[in-house]
């Protein structure tokens, strides 16, 4: 190096793709932590299975049922399972509750299709369902793909009954059709926006009459019959479901390299897999770590299973009672890591992202201060203080990071749990791992940033 290379090194912020960084080893690694990450998509599309999936995994690794008139020691591992769509992982630290604990907070809801409650009907002697669209989606991507339906329903006499068709060998698929371009010159006029109306967003699911019957829907009652021999159904059992349709394909390797993964659903389970796993391992750390999960992110959090609601406060609260600690003041003392994703820089779509500022796969997890949209709007905005013991931290442990924001100012934006932590007075930031084609049925992600994940919230829990 000159001299004055030697210089520009030492004083400019020039973040490395990580492979120019880490050593031979630790990019096996990553591709080792991969393989585990790209089975936990493929098996897990909506957050019920997400909670399930987690579950066992944490009772396999010495986790019980968190009992709230226990007494815990540390190194104790507990779960708090709330209603089977949000979940808590916690291990107890050295130090007492009250001096704060360390969180690390993903969602693992994504962006999908909701069946409405009176779903199914005939037209045309096809039968159909009726969706309604779940988070911020572009419509048109969702049509003409293999789709899969997962969810549970419960019957009138309070049973349930899961559902999962799409997914295993053998298994029927589902679709949105779509209008051939020979007749769609009015609707390639329509904005891209509008190119497909949300009412527009039917699932075709059979077409075949129920045998030999000539009266009317009798495609429709071929279908709620086999339903009724598979689940014990009627119709009426649709007002108390939730019926999910998601992309019907699994994770892959993406590139030549097989440096990337394709999935659905990376936003934001890839943050959500290294948070746990980071946890599994973080034995019996200064201050105690708590994984939280939580639902309805992609909707602004609202309802008893997102962050909106108190029931990671109460969970802290329960701790800190137990050692005859505040539960005020364990959370004025806690720090938070909102994991969270960012978008990727994409090189085809570059007027929308700011180059400087702008994260990119293979660098490492993107630090976000702040979210929101436009002027800051809908974000918790992380302290300078926050932001310097993050960045020292991982600096010092060898985490290969970033800083992004979720492109120019006046583009757009968005927001994360972020704010609903910092409501109960704890210091939170957003990192998380890039994402191109970030809400699309296929999003795409680095497998070096996801183990860079998994080693930074391995850190803040340890160190």
């Amino acid at each position: 190096m000159s001299k004055n290379e030697e210089l520009r090194e030492k004083l400019f912020y020039d973040p490395k793709h990580g492979c120019k960084v880490m050593d031979e080893a630790e990019i096996a690694a990553a591709d080792d932590f991969a393989e585990g990450y790209k089975k936990f998509m493929t098996a897990c599309k909506v957050e019920r299975e997400v909670v399930e999936y987690v579950a066992d995994l944490a009772a396999a690794n010495g986790f019980v049922a968190f009992d709230s008139k226990a007494q815990y020691k540390p190194g104790d591992k507990v779960i708090y399972n709330n209603r089977g769509k949000a979940v808590i992982l916690a291990v107890i630290g050295q130090k007492p509750v009250e001096e704060g604990v360390r969180i690390a907070a993903a969602h693992i809801d994504s962006p999908r299709l909701d069946l409405k409650p009176n779903p199914l009907y005939e037209d045309a002697e096809l039968a159909l369902f009726k969706t309604h669209y779940y988070g911020g989606i572009k419509k048109y991507q969702w049509t003409a793909i293999p789709l899969a339906l997962h969810g549970v329903i419960v019957k009138a006499d309070g049973t349930t009954v899961k559902v999962n068709v799409g997914e295993d060998a053998g298994d029927p698929k589902f679709v949105v059709t779509d209008l051939l371009p020979h007749l769609a010159a009015d609707q390639m006029k329509r904005t891209l926006a509008e190119g497909i109306k949300g009412e527009e967003l039917n699932i075709l699911v059979g077409s075949r009459p129920f045998k030999d019957d000539e009266g009317s829907e009798s495609v429709k009652l071929n279908i709620m019959s086999i339903l009724n021999e598979k689940y014990g159904i009627v119709e009426s059992d649709f007002l108390s479901a939730e019926l999910e349709v998601v992309p019907a394909f699994g994770a892959d390797d993406i590139g030549f390299d097989r440096s990337l993964i394709g999935a659905y659903g990376h936003d934001d389970r890839v943050c959500a897999y290294p948070s746990v796993m980071a946890i599994l391992d973080a034995g019996t750390p200064e201050y105690t770590a708590l994984t939280v999960l939580a639902d309805k992110e992609e909707t602004g959090s609202e309802g008893n299973t997102g962050l909106d609601s108190a029931y990671m406060a109460y969970f802290i609260s329960d701790l800190a009672r137990m050692q005859g600690g505040v539960g005020s003041i364990a959370m004025s003392n806690s720090q938070c890591l909102s994991a969270d994703v960012n978008a990727a820089f994409d090189p085809t779509f570059a007027g929308v992202l700011e180059r400087r500022n702008a994260a990119f796969a293979n660098k490492g997890i993107v630090v976000t201060k702040y979210t929101g949209a436009r002027g800051k709007s809908g974000t918790s905005d992380a302290s300078a203080e926050f932001m310097g013991k993050i960045r020292r931290l991982f600096n010092e442990n060898g985490v290969i990071w970033q800083v992004g924001e979720l492109g120019k100012v006046d583009e757009g934006g968005g927001g994360t749990v972020a704010k609903y932590v910092a409501y109960h007075n704890i210091d939170v930031v957003d990192v998380g791992v890039p994402v191109l084609s970030m809400h699309a049925p296929y999003e795409v992600i680095s497998k070096i940033d996801l183990y860079m994940a998994y080693k930074g919230f391995l850190t803040f829990f340890t160190k």
